[in-house]
């Protein structure tokens, strides 16, 4: 679970620069749980004409820090698609307290032809919903699922996104809410499909009860869209990740 929630932040948090020569740029965003400051994280992303790569940290910070010492650091890189993007390589390391993690994952053509994660998962029992061969087709990883591609702004939430975190598969079902101040506004449903324990509180609530929303702005006139505010609705309260600051380097 703690996997998935750390991909589920940095899934929200990656943001990326234009496409055509290769620009760098770098964002630096707060995380708050009910308005409480409780993580932060940068990601320097570089976008060429055809591939892309981002690499960015999570830090648990403010009060939280005192409950749970959390650092995360993640990478991604692959080509741009139609859509969005295609990735070729995700990595993702992670300490919470004692107990690190690493997850690898490689792609090709959309589809999953590696997975590695390190210590291993255990073997799942009971209603656990296991991974099937056609699950991990046509899918992103959490980073490359949030920067979207579209021909205009009325196409950014018409659509759905299939995420595979290296270990639970998900989809995320994007609707138009609204455009205002030149940022597009999606709801977003989440919907798990396998690798995955149904009767887990916490995701019954994201799939059946969570409100989600996340605005999306252009970057510049390149067609690729990347979000800028998300609000989650959890069991113990809203969670709020907002870029505080995107720059050119």
């Amino acid at each position: 679970m703690l996997r998935t929630m750390s991909a589920a932040l940095l899934t929200i948090l990656a943001a990326t620069g234009t496409a055509g020569a290769a620009q760098t740029f770098r964002t630096d965003y707060s995380i708050t749980l009910m308005g409480i400051p409780v993580g932060k994280a940068s990601f320097t992303s570089v976008i060429g004409e055809d591939d892309f790569r981002i690499d960015g940290s999570l830090a648990s910070a403010g009060m939280a820090r005192l409950f749970d010492s959390t650092q995360g650091t993640t990478s991604v890189s692959g080509r741009l698609s139609e859509t969005g993007m295609a990735p070729r390589s995700y990595d993702l390391n992670y300490r919470s307290d004692k107990k690190t993690q690493r997850t690898a994952i490689r792609f090709s053509d959309g589809n999953v032809t590696a997975t590695e994660n390190v210590p291993p998962s255990r073997p799942r029992q009971g209603d656990w919903v296991h991974l099937q061969e056609n699950h991990l087709t046509s899918v992103v990883d959490p980073i490359s699922s949030t920067v979207l591609r579209a021909a205009s702004p009325a196409d950014v939430c018409n659509r759905t996104i299939r995420i595979y975190d290296g270990e639970m598969r998900a989809d995320l079902r994007l609707a138009p809410a609204g455009a205002s101040g030149g940022q597009v506004t999606c709801t977003a449903r989440f919907e798990p499909v396998a690798g995955y324990r149904p009767s887990r509180s916490a995701l019954k609530y994201l799939r059946d009860r969570a409100r989600i929303t996340i605005a999306f702005a252009p970057l510049a006139d390149t067609g690729f869209y990347a979000p800028v505010d998300a609000s989650i609705g959890t069991q113990v309260g809203t969670v709020r990740i907002v870029a505080q600051t995107m720059r050119t380097q």
